[in-house]
């Protein structure tokens, strides 16, 4: 059986604005209007023969988003792994085969990144195939992309011998080149773009970590011994992974392994790393201009422009990208659009909450957005899912008002529980313990007016939670109800 092993633990920063820490690009319908990037890697595969439930590896504070988008794409049975700190590929890809492994199965495990695009899934396919049975002999296998253009922001592999039943040796790989070495490696017709994507026995992968990084093995063996489970996920534990070592699995095993083959593909590939591979991806007018949403370009070529929340106009542009959302505005060079990661950058170094999240915030319970903030109230719009409801807890320093405007909540205060209906209202003073609760069939919303002296989202305490959040999870400057 193939068991696929889905890494979503990036938090595609390259994408900012619509990607943040929060709510990163693999959670996004990104190139759909349907589906975010990590439903369509799934969907991808549901047609395969002998394809187990997924396994997918994400940071602990995206699991539910996660879960309930699994969920909606038809991944039934999907075993969520949280992560407790990022650790790179290499122990996150141990943490898979060793719990694919734990009952003495040894399963092929195809290891996917969440936010791929693949144009061609019926070649995808067959090549997958192709990897099956060069892993059944014990191999460690990569797919190669076959390059179409000198890529810089690629790595590559350069290919060796063939493989009896298709593939070729693993030769050696490439680090992001200069343009002048992407072009001569692309034109020597020997060199694939690394995509990220594997395929091999677990014990043939856990052998070879065993050989090369055995400390890393040692410590991610710890991880999942002292993992537990609540709800539908399994939790690493913490300190035993984070003493695994930083490393991504190129650099832990594939350049070391002599087992190592790779499948040349040539599949439509794209790892939307950046909003210029992002731009290569969609219809452009004659001028060459891209994008989506309410935006009016004058004499413009060659640019990209997104409009998320508002009309975008813009004129006289050229290879430019723009990209609107509701709380921030980025205007980039198009060839400079991998620097975007240095903004996200600065904005944590200035400790800014743009980086970490948008005005909409997705909980286990629903969403809220954020509408009006000043020193001493903030507005926020509070959507409660059916049959949710947010954790009992209490405020030292603020007050809360609560209009409902559609559906039925089931409040708790103090000692009281009561109802409130439709264009009624109810207040929380300072420091009463209160709940919000969804009983009905619709989604509740409702219109929470905080007040006090301070606002922060660290003077809350939490007395009961159903989905098992810690303190601990909270982002700075996040909604922690």
């Amino acid at each position: 059986m193939i068991v696929p092993v889905i890494l979503s633990g990036g938090s595609g920063s390259r994408l900012w604005p619509l990607s943040r820490e929060s709510y990163p690009k693999q959670l996004i319908r990104m190139l759909s209007d349907c589906d975010s990037m990590i439903q369509q890697t799934w969907k991808r595969l549901s047609n395969l023969e002998a394809v187990d439930p997924p396994l997918i590896i994400c940071n602990q504070q995206h699991r539910f988003i996660v879960a309930e988008q699994m969920q909606q794409c038809g991944a039934e049975g999907a075993s969520i792994v949280l992560e407790p700190c990022g650790r790179n590929t290499a122990p996150a890809i141990a943490a898979a085969a060793l719990i694919a492994h734990r009952n003495g199965d040894n399963p092929t495990l195809l290891v996917l990144p969440a936010d791929h695009m693949v144009e061609r899934v019926g070649e995808l396919h067959q090549q997958i195939k192709v990897a099956s049975h060069l892993a059944d002999q014990g191999l460690l296998v990569t797919f190669g992309i076959v390059a179409n253009r000198p890529e810089t922001g690629y790595g590559y592999i350069k290919g060796g011998a063939e493989l009896l039943g298709g593939g070729l040796v693993l030769d050696h790989f490439v680090e992001k080149p200069s343009p002048e070495r992407a072009k001569a490696l692309v034109s020597s017709g020997d060199y694939f773009w690394n995509s990220g994507m594997f395929m091999f026995r677990a014990a043939s992968f856990l052998e070879e970590l065993a050989s090369h990084q055995p400390d890393l093995l040692a410590a991610v063996t710890r991880a999942v011994e002292g993992a537990t489970e609540d709800l539908d996920f399994i939790r690493l534990a913490e300190t035993e992974f984070a003493a695994s070592p930083n490393i991504s699995i190129d650099y832990a095993v594939m350049e070391h392994t002599g087992k190592g083959a790779v499948v040349p593909s040539d599949i439509g590939w794209s790892d939307v790393g950046a909003w210029d591979s992002l731009a290569d991806l969609q219809p452009v007018d004659e001028k060459g201009n891209g994008g989506v949403g309410d935006r009016l370009l004058v004499d413009c070529k060659n640019s990209y422009v997104h409009a998320d929340s508002r009309l975008v106009a813009a004129v006289g542009l050229e290879g430019v990208i723009v990209v609107e959302t509701d709380d921030a505005v980025l205007v980039a060079d198009r060839s400079r659009a991998q620097q975007v990661k240095e903004v996200v950058a600065l904005l944590k170094k200035e400790g800014r909450t743009e980086a970490l999240q948008h005005r909409t915030v997705y909980r286990p319970w629903g969403k809220y957005e954020e509408i009006d903030t000043s020193d001493r109230f903030q507005v926020k719009h509070i959507r409660v899912n059916p049959g949710a409801r947010l954790s009992l807890q209490m405020h030292h320093h603020r007050a809360e008002h609560w209009v409902v405007v559609q559906g039925t909540a089931k409040v708790t205060c103090g000692e009281r529980q009561f109802l409130v209906s439709e264009n009624e209202s109810t207040y929380i003073p300072l420091g009463e313990k209160h709940c919000l609760e969804n009983p009905g069939k619709i989604p509740l919303d409702l219109i929470e007016v905080q007040s006090g002296s301070y606002l922060g989202e660290d003077d809350i305490i939490r007395f009961d939670d159903i989905y098992g959040r810690a303190e601990s999870e909270r982002l700075p400057g996040t909604q922690n109800k």
